[in-house]
């Protein structure tokens, strides 16, 4: 709108919408001379006009309104314009311009006003400048929002007031693009290029393509951009599915699924991202197994996190959190599983070993049990919390032989000269030289297959050390109320099969039926039973005791690694082994082939010196699992 030139006077009483041209020319004139005197650059503002310098304010209609004279800079004019206000400013403004926000409007009408009465005022003009910059800012959201009517309105309303404004010719320029498919497609183009393939909201190729579609569905080009953004959001799941981040995987999908119809390509990227997490749950329930098995619990619970977070795996997690809690007791192994390791470096395993349930029993025997003994007492309550492998059977001659050729190693028996054996004549134990872990409980030469007597409690420890060190795995001799625990197999009688003779051949005992080779049989004994051996067995030959192991109460006995104490007062209650520095004796536990009834009861216990060997005590292993 050009408003130099003659015009003609407003006819009065026609109101602000008449004298809204008037205004306007005089917002574009900067302050030359103020009426107060002061002077204040502009340079600024609004494009400038000048006023002459014979500017003139007179009365003119006897009314009160003045009139002036004014040109823009450039302007030739051999006429000029002088307006009249013949009404107050601001009647009648419904009939004028409006701007979408009603309290807007009615700021723009005032500050118009107050220009039209004081030109030169530049606080007026710095605020109106203010408000047509929020205009245009406004009028651009609704560019961005498809509201292009009501952002042409709010524009033209600019361009009334202020034609040159800053910013009015792009704002133009933008609403004429959104206003037509080419300007839509090379938007989106430009969005694509410039990776706002989503976002921001209103100005990403996704909406861009998408308002192409709304006008023109069968747009070959906007179809084609509305493909190449699911792409995208499809490549962009697959990366983060690949990078282990599913939330955003699944958020990513299910917007692609909004792009287009055609969800042939998120069927298929589903497809590749199960792979994924089925892989990756694969590959945590691994290192979750590895971790059990090596004793890291606290890193398996880590992992296990992992596969929580990693959702969708609940039977698997299920499985694992059992696994987990039987680790932890058993070392990930099952009550009466037999296991054995191989050593590392050498083609050689180790002795069997069969895995013990957990559990609490009372050890030792009551005041009034039959056959109690004094250093049984107190009977108190054991819980042994973690499971725990022993000896399938006792330590064989041929086991024991691997250990001393392998670690050279020699017995006390070796270093003494002598050991202690049975002597068939006198029906004696005897003592005599050049006895070892090769010689039989009689003094003949030991079968492969019989339990390895003639050690020392320091013998049995260097064996299970040198498994220990072999395998790399935890090998040492049983707790005195591990043994007791694994004898009674669950029971609280006094022997594991009963209270008596056993009905059936259990165990190597001292039966009334057996016979020595020179004709000798037992004066204490258990009556009417036999199991056909004086002295001791192959190990392995009878029935197992409710634990799974063989050979326990009879045959035997076996070295523990307690220290020997009169009595059970203050003794552990959690299965541990009750050792104290310098001690003197050892334990030994477990009946023998030929211990009496009385010294076969589960309670029984004996006391020898580390360094003690003879013919009837030999080794049975333990293992942490």
């Amino acid at each position: 709108m050009h408003f130099v030139g003659k015009t003609e006077k407003p006819a009065k009483g026609r109101g602000f919408l008449r004298s809204l041209p008037v205004v306007c020319c005089l917002l574009f004139s900067p302050l030359m001379a103020q009426d107060d005197g002061q002077s204040e650059d502009d340079s600024n503002l609004l494009p400038p006009i000048e006023l002459e310098e014979n500017e003139n304010l007179q009365p003119a209609d006897g009314d009160g309104t003045s009139s002036r004279r004014i040109r823009r800079l450039g302007d030739v004019q051999t006429e000029e314009w002088q307006p009249q206000f013949d009404s107050a400013p601001g009647s009648n403004r419904a009939t004028g311009p409006a701007l979408p926000d009603p309290e807007q409007t009615r700021r723009l009408y005032e500050l118009l006003d107050d220009l039209a009465a004081t030109p030169g005022n530049v606080a007026v003009r710095r605020e109106l400048e203010e408000l047509l910059d929020d205009v245009i800012r406004k009028a651009d959201n609704r560019i961005s929002n498809n509201q292009l009517d009501e952002a042409r309105a709010m524009l033209d309303v600019v361009q009334t007031v202020s034609p040159n404004k800053t910013g009015l010719n792009e704002a133009y320029q933008r609403l004429e693009n959104r206003g037509n498919i080419d300007g839509q497609l090379a938007l989106a183009n430009d969005a694509m290029r410039a990776g706002r393939v989503v976002s921001p909201q209103g100005d990403n190729a996704w909406y861009y393509y998408r308002g192409v579609v709304d006008r023109d569905p069968s747009n070959q080009a906007a179809q084609q951009g509305l493909a190449n953004v699911q792409q995208y959001l499809v490549d962009e799941a697959l990366k983060n599915a690949r990078q282990l981040d599913f939330d955003s995987t699944d958020r990513l999908l299910e917007e692609a699924l909004l792009v287009r119809q055609d969800a042939s390509l998120i069927e298929a990227a589903r497809d590749e991202i199960v792979e994924i997490r089925s892989a990756q749950a694969q590959y945590l329930e691994e290192q979750a197994v590895a971790a059990m098995d090596s004793g890291n619990f606290s890193q398996a619970e880590r992992v296990l996190a992992d596969l929580i977070a990693l959702g969708g795996e609940d039977i698997r997690l299920g499985q694992l959190r059992r696994r987990l809690e039987e680790a932890k007791v058993y070392g990930g192994f099952k009550p009466g599983q037999v296991i054995r390791d191989h050593f590392l470096n050498t083609p050689f395993w180790t002795p069997e070993t069969v895995v013990i349930t957990a559990g609490s029993f009372l050890m030792g025997s009551d005041t009034f049990d039959d056959g109690h003994v004094e250093n049984e007492s107190p009977e108190h309550r054991v819980t042994v919390r973690r499971g725990f492998a022993i000896g399938l059977r006792e330590v064989t001659v041929e086991q024991f032989r691997e250990f001393v050729e392998r670690a050279g190693y020699a017995t006390d028996a070796d270093r003494k000269g002598y050991s202690t054996i049975y002597n068939h004549s006198s029906g004696r134990l005897a003592q005599r030289e050049d006895i070892n872990w090769q010689s039989s409980f009689d003094g003949r030469e030991a079968n492969d297959k019989d339990p390895v007597v003639h050690v020392s409690w320091n013998d049995a420890r260097a064996y299970v050390r040198w498994l220990a060190r072999g395998t790399g795995k935890p090998y040492r001799l049983l707790s005195e109320s591990e043994f007791e625990y694994a004898l009674r197999g669950g029971t609280s009688t006094k022997y594991w099969w009963g209270d008596g003779t056993p009905n059936r051949v259990v165990e190597n005992l001292t039966g009334d039926g057996d016979e020595s080779r020179s004709r000798r049989s037992w004066t204490v004994a258990f009556e009417n039973y036999t199991d056909g051996h004086w002295g001791p067995a192959n190990v392995g030959s009878f029935e197992r005791n409710p634990f799974g192991i063989y050979d326990i109460s009879g045959n035997v006995a076996e070295w523990v690694a307690d220290c020997w104490h009169e009595t059970y007062i203050r003794a552990p209650a959690d299965g541990s082994a009750w050792i104290n520095p310098g001690c003197g004796l050892r334990v030994i536990r477990g009946g023998y082939w030929a211990s009496s009834p009385n010294q076969t009861r589960s309670a029984f216990r004996l006391s020898a010196k580390p360094e003690t060997s003879g013919a009837r005590v030999g080794i049975r292993i333990a293992r942490d699992l």
